[in-house]
């Protein structure tokens, strides 16, 4: 569990016993603990196949190189749900970097880059048509600028009134760099989702990507009910 202390409990994060801080628009809270079922995805089992890859591939670089990417962290440091700099390790960092790499077919970092910029997405509009079947993804900068590329997830099919979406995003996709809007996204969607469903909501979003680097930008939203 995360407690940050001022002169008394000012802000807690995680687990401690059966109960879990946490805190919403409405504030500190604090929740029983229920044990999630882990139902083995074929996703989730995945994700963990790439861990351990990268954890191989990290020991597999050499004494030398590892000590580069240890002392690298420095300045890939972030800022946590307190506000306060956290420094990740070198093998976080390395895994962290390769994997949005890899969800952009980007080439594999083997020594620590230096920080670079990562161009924000300025701007994505979304059509999506059941008859015929249409996913359109109209976004600005066009074309996407150099050294990066675009991560797009989509969600299945909702209920038109729900406005928030988290853990039902899924990758269908990326855009490189060059490309120019519109994405054409509706094979892509149907591969992970199947076809879409007239007077449901779909949500994408679009997160950046230094392909130099592998650093990750911040993602942009939209969505739209489906014709």
């Amino acid at each position: 569990m995360k407690i940050k202390f001022g002169s008394l409990v000012v802000d807690g994060r995680g687990k401690i016993g059966g109960h879990v801080a946490s805190k919403n628009r409405g504030g500190a809270y604090l929740r029983t603990k229920v044990t999630p079922i882990n139902p083995q995805t074929t996703r989730q089992s995945a994700v963990r196949s790439q861990l351990t890859g990268y954890a191989q591939g990290f020991r597999a670089l050499g004494a030398s190189v590892i000590a580069a990417w240890n002392s690298a962290v420095s300045a890939f440091t972030k800022t946590d749900i307190f506000g306060d700099i956290k420094t990740p390790s070198g093998i976080n960092l390395y895994t962290k970097l390769n994997m949005n790499l890899e969800q952009v077919a980007g080439t594999p970092l083997t020594s620590p880059p230096l920080p670079g910029d990562v161009p924000a997405v300025d701007s994505v509009t979304l059509t999506a048509d059941s008859s015929p079947q249409t996913l359109s993804l109209a976004f600005g900068p066009s074309p996407v600028p150099a050294d990066t590329a675009w991560i797009v997830e989509a969600t299945p099919g909702v209920s038109a009134g729900k406005s928030f979406v988290k853990s039902e995003y899924r990758q269908i996709g990326y855009i490189a760099a060059a490309a120019t809007t519109p994405y054409n996204g509706l094979s892509a969607y149907q591969a992970v989702f199947g076809n879409l469903i007239a007077g449901q909501k779909v949500f994408i979003r679009a997160t950046p990507i230094n392909t130099s680097t592998g650093q990750r930008g911040l993602a942009l939203a939209t969505s739209t009910i489906v014709l």
